[in-house]
């Protein structure tokens, strides 16, 4: 841990060299006093990210106090994010210099790249100013979606066609939640915000699927009564994340990460959510009915756990007309649902936040987590079978949203 954590450092430490000796560049024609008092605030920065980083081996995070955990984590993501687009045009240019002398080794020596060569500066001058605005735009853009973005819950409605749907269930209303990461909120009056947006769109019946939590089962406690205010004449149906299961804490023993499991379990169903652990149920409505599937967390990718069963859930299940699955993970979707399982038509997951990050206008969707994942927010469609990726409610890490907005997604069924 320790070595893995300086080697860590060093390279962030070497971002700021480097970056720093390209900033120097931009004061070249100013007073020198702004020059000292960017390298003083510049350097003020890494300090801080140095011993917040140094801090975290010696005191376990989780015991910081919320907000000094949260922000200072903050400040290292924004500030070395911005800087990598710095970096980027710094590379290139060296990049440049670097085929320039090569070049001029093995075939001109007189183009041979020096000090004073004025086509080289330029360049250099060039890509400098343009990496720093380059750096400067997410650098804003990130400090926006704290104070913003977080809290900017948007209502997705999905007019959902479904052959075969029974006649009760037409205009049936399904409220998806997910990711709402309880851990992270300072206060409650966001989330009672977005408790009093779901009931007003007086959902037949909510599905929340996973992460509740960051890690600790104890963070939902200060929420539990405004969470519990989720009402649906069919009932609130919730599954488990890969955060649930508390595997990114350092637990004295497993017997006390099986507690706090057993203790958020709980505590779903204290606060009248009903929890499929790898189970089925069914909605039933003036004689017809709907299946729903839940399974705990099953990825795709192995840097993620996999619990889920999701053939203990379909097992001694009658399929309806309409089958649903929560499965947290999208990439269970294409693993498994799609291949197996034709019956289920609609699968709904969330995990992805859509990277908290991104641009998401009708007819453009971007995020760096699409090079992750294939399906990483929206619906997804393949084989008469469906995926609706939700972009999550709360957030982790950075405490903001830019581009990707926090979402309650509305599935008002038809008749296909």
């Amino acid at each position: 841990m320790i070595f893995r954590t300086l080697i860590i450092l060093a390279i962030l430490l070497a971002i700021d060299v480097y970056v720093f000796q390209g900033c120097r560049l931009l004061f070249r024609n100013t007073a020198p006093a702004l020059f000292r008092i960017f390298s003083i605030v510049y350097w003020t920065v890494t300090v801080l990210s140095v011993t917040v980083i140094l801090t975290g081996l010696f005191v376990d995070w989780h015991e910081w106090p919320k907000a000094i955990r949260t922000y200072s984590f903050a400040l290292i993501f924004i500030s070395y994010f911005s800087k990598l687009f710095i970096v980027l045009f710094l590379v290139i240019d060296d990049v440049f210099r670097v085929f320039r002398w090569v070049a001029a080794k093995f075939f001109d020596e007189s183009s041979a790249p020096t000090a004073g060569v004025s086509p080289g500066v330029s360049r250099y001058e060039f890509l400098v100013k343009l990496g720093a605005f380059s750096g400067a735009v997410p650098f804003v853009a990130l400090i926006i979606g704290m104070i913003k973005g977080k809290y900017a819950y948007q209502t997705r409605k999905i007019p959902f066609k479904v052959a075969g749907l029974p006649d009760s269930f037409e205009r049936f209303r399904i409220v998806q939640l997910s990711d709402i990461h309880t851990g992270s909120f300072m206060d409650g009056e966001p989330l009672a915000k977005a408790v009093r947006m779901v009931n007003e769109l007086k959902p037949d019946v909510i599905f929340f699927t996973g992460d509740l939590v960051n890690d600790l089962h104890h963070e939902l406690m200060p929420y539990k009564s405004i969470l519990s205010g989720l009402k649906a004449p069919y009932g609130v149906f919730s599954i488990l994340g890969n955060h649930d299961y508390g595997d990114y804490y350092r637990w004295p023993d497993k017997a006390s990460k099986e507690e706090n499991l057993q203790a958020l379990i709980r505590s779903h169903g204290e606060m009248g959510w009903d929890i499929l652990l790898d189970e089925h149920r069914y909605i039933e409505k003036n004689g017809d009915r709907i299946t729903l599937f839940g399974v705990q967390n099953w990825s795709a990718r192995m840097n993620f756990a996999r619990y889920g069963n999701l053939s203990k859930a379909v097992e001694g299940a009658e399929f309806s007309s309409f089958n649903v699955l929560l499965s947290h993970d999208p990439s269970h979707w294409r693993a498994e649902v799609l291949n197996q399982y034709p019956k289920i038509q609609l699968t709904l997951s969330g995990h992805t936040h859509g990277f908290q990050f991104g641009v998401d206008i009708p007819g453009f969707r971007w995020s760096p987590v699409q090079y992750m994942y294939k399906e990483w927010a929206d619906l997804y469609s393949e084989n008469d079978q469906h995926l609706y990726v939700n972009r999550g409610l709360g957030f982790i890490g950075y405490p903001g949203r830019v581009g990707i907005l926090p979402e309650i997604t509305v599935f008002d069924l038809q008749k296909g």
